[in-house]
């Protein structure tokens, strides 16, 4: 009797999981295209979560955001999810040759530090702009990623990683510290250290001329990379094109 009754149990909580709708993240995504110019300053305030930066050959500025959930909801409670994320607000403004994308969410950036990240969110920034944008970011918690910039760098992060990738004949002024981490860069300069190998700084001073990299992390890493373009293969000459010696 008692089997049958497990069996029966069983039976029951099976049929519930079965019954049970699906849970799933909730996400929203945006894209908006801004009007900019070449040359200008994107400026990055109260940012957290993983910010990507890329240059193209346009002259406007692409803006994707991705907000979403850390936790599977059931479809029933998605509407109650995305007025959640209806919370995180974005914003681009210009002014002047700047343009200004600022962050506000709930609870700002104090409770998110203390957590190792943002409360209850991702949150994701696709940038595309000029390639020769000057970059000023202030950012909390989380990565950021700069690919294909040709003008001034300034990255200040409290938590995270930091990798650039920056053309391979470019010169830069460098200044890189990290105080809890390591930092690596493909261009030359000095390493220094602090007491007890903690901490890990980069600097290289270049022409007047040069483009300044100003970097700053708490708690993690700096990566500078150079983005090598292959040499394109000698031509080879077709056949029968080769003349002969003494012909």
């Amino acid at each position: 009797m008692t089997h049958k009754l497990l069996i029966v149990g069983l039976g029951a909580t099976c049929l519930l999981l079965a019954e049970e709708p699906p849970r799933q993240k909730v996400q929203i995504s945006k894209t908006e295209r801004i009007p900019f110019q070449a040359g200008g300053v994107l400026r990055m305030k109260n940012s957290i979560g993983e910010l990507t930066v890329e240059g193209w050959d346009r002259t406007d500025v692409e803006l994707t955001t991705v907000k979403s959930t850390k936790v599977d909801y059931p479809s029933q409670e998605h509407e109650k999810a995305v007025q959640e994320l209806d919370r995180i607000h974005i914003t681009a403004q210009r002014n002047g040759e700047e343009l200004v994308i600022t962050s506000d969410f709930p609870g700002g950036r104090i409770l998110p530090r203390f957590l190792g990240g943002p409360n209850g969110f991702d949150l994701d920034y696709r940038i595309k702009v000029p390639a020769n944008t000057r970059l000023v970011a202030d950012h909390d918690v989380g990565e950021v990623h700069v690919d294909n910039l040709t003008n001034d760098i300034q990255i200040a992060l409290h938590e995270g990683e930091i990798t650039l990738h920056l053309p391979q004949e470019g010169q830069y002024t460098t200044n890189a510290k990290s105080k809890f981490g390591s930092v690596f860069s493909d261009y030359p300069g000095l390493e220094k250290r602090r007491f007890w190998l903690v901490g890990h700084r980069i600097e290289h001073q270049q022409p007047q001329t040069a483009h300044r990299l100003n970097l700053r992390v708490g708690y993690g890493d700096i990566i500078i990379l150079k983005t090598r373009i292959p040499k394109m293969p000698v031509p080879v000459p077709a056949a029968g094109s080769v003349k002969q010696s003494g012909a």
